[in-house]
């Protein structure tokens, strides 16, 4: 191909519609046309408004990025600078030999870094080159982080450049193994936050993508780029749990040290301020005095382990849980939406719900049920909570066994417990109701007083308004059934 007379090809990305402008174009249903009816106006705040001087910045193109017309287009490429992949070979076709010669003199870029080169004979007047990660379920984590840096630090340089419009093709590629749909949450939230933060100067951002890719990317544009109200009520229910920190970037708790004010000022009561500022520094080893080691495991072989010694054994054996749940590929257990986070109950604190009848303990892997349970329940467990168990129609190979509850009963944080307000058990059964109360009064201490059993969602509709929480259709349907159409008004209190 002549690089010269691609020119006529080239597409001005502010001529494109914007993502605002395509509402109800494509004919498809958005999420808020899907949308069940449980969502109301009442609807607890999303983390991604509807926002429509954002969406009107965002431009999804399908086609090639190396020919989007814009102040700078995004090149995706290895450490060397010289990847073989679909994205970066029509850029080098496009830009000519002159790109390679530049490429040589940056001496490669480390991944999650970004680097700027001219664009020779491309429409857009720079490239920017990023290296994504290279995905693996062990290191998920490292991943995540490596990838908002890319993101991120093509948006930095873009307006430290003075750049008004940036063209984004998909920076994972199928070569590096990052999973399409998560890498495009994270490209999702970075970009939203970013523009919030600090895109007040840009004036377009495009993601280019393929064919292939395009499902996804419009399945998730209205997540974080809802374009009317509806549709961000919608899609709320759909929004990850963990969307990272006010820039989008992942947060990993173990690795946070946090540090007060003045941490040296002494006072009359320097002793009690002194520990509480220490108490916040952090949990790790290198944060903390852990005393003679080989005295604390003998103590806890003879019995004689001090209750604060023991609650640190606890934290150090909960922290390793949770670092194996970051890790492991849990996608499998995710899809069997048997536990998701819903909206907030009467005195305003989340509702998680587990659905009794989407659990196949038979066939799925009991750890990685545990494993999961933990990664999604961590960051909700640090303020008061409510959870909600629907037992409907669930039979013998859905429930789960004593042992395994004892299990994670023991394994969970102290938050856990002390945070969980109430544990509403809808549609009990006789056997399920003497089960619990022997699990509840012989297996467990603390959680017999928080279970409340519910044969009605009336009466769960006292205690969390309808519109708070996403009830699966099959459970609907049994209670019309069985006790007629719900009337929140008629639910007892409790």
């Amino acid at each position: 191909m002549d690089p010269l007379g691609a020119r006529s090809q080239f597409v001005d990305v502010q001529t494109l519609p914007t993502w605002q402008q395509q509402l109800g174009e494509s004919g498809q249903e958005t999420p808020a046309d899907q949308s069940d009816g449980l969502l109301g106006p009442e609807s607890f705040p999303s983390p991604f408004p509807f926002r429509p001087d954002l969406n009107r910045k965002v431009v999804l193109f399908t086609g090639d990025v190396a020919l989007l017309s814009c102040t700078a287009i995004v090149n995706t490429s290895n450490e060397s600078l010289n990847d073989k992949n679909p994205v970066s070979d029509s850029i080098h076709q496009l830009a000519g030999p002159e790109l390679r010669d530049d490429l040589l003199k940056l001496k490669g870029c480390r991944t999650g870094e970004a680097k700027l080169t001219e664009g020779f004979n491309l429409a857009a007047r720079f490239i920017i080159h990023t290296v994504g990660p290279k995905y693996k379920a062990k290191y998920r984590t490292a991943a995540e982080s490596s990838l908002y840096s890319c993101y991120r630090n093509i948006l930095q340089l873009a307006v430290e450049q003075s750049m008004t419009t940036v063209g984004f093709c998909v920076v994972s590629t199928t070569k590096r193994g990052y999973p399409l749909e998560d890498a495009t949450h994270i490209a999702f939230r970075t970009v939203r936050r970013f523009l919030e933060n600090h895109g007040n100067s840009m004036e377009t951002v495009a993601f280019a993508v393929s064919d292939t890719e395009e499902a996804v990317y419009r399945k998730l544009l209205p997540l974080y780029f809802p374009r009317s109200e509806a549709e961000e009520r919608a899609s709320l229910p759909l929004i990850p749990a963990d969307i990272g920190n006010s820039e989008g970037e992942p947060v990993v708790p173990e690795r946070q040290i946090r540090i007060t004010e003045k941490p040296g000022t002494l006072e009359d009561d320097c002793e009690e301020s002194l520990e509480l500022d220490l108490g916040q520094v952090g949990t790790h080893a290198f944060a903390r005095m852990e005393g003679d080691v080989d005295k604390q495991r003998k103590l806890i072989l003879q019995g004689q382990q001090s209750e604060a010694a023991a609650h640190k054994q606890h934290q150090r054996n909960y922290s390793r849980w949770l670092c194996r749940a970051r890790a492991e590929d849990l996608s499998d257990v995710a899809a069997l939406k048997a536990l998701y986070q819903t909206g907030v109950d009467m005195c305003g604190r989340t509702v998680m719900v587990i659905v009794g009848r989407n659990i196949p303990v038979t066939l799925i892997d009991i750890e990685k049920a545990l494993l999961y349970f933990i990664h999604v329940m961590d960051p909700i467990t640090v303020k008061e909570y409510v959870m909600v168990y629907f037992h409907t129609l669930t039979g013998e190979h859905n429930h789960l066994d004593s042992d395994f509850l004892k299990n994670l009963y023991d394994i969970v944080d102290t938050k856990f417990k002390k945070n969980l307000k109430a544990f509403y058990f809808v549609h009990p059964t006789f056997r399920s109701k003497v089960s619990t109360w022997f699990f509840t009064t012989f297996s467990v201490s603390g959680l017999k007083d928080k279970v409340r059993y519910l044969d009605n969602l009336p009466q769960l509709f006292s205690c969390i308004r309808p519109e708070q929480i996403d009830i699966p259709p099959f459970v609907l349907d049994y209670d019309s059934r069985v006790n007629g159409p719900p009337r929140p008004s008629e639910g007892s209190s409790l």
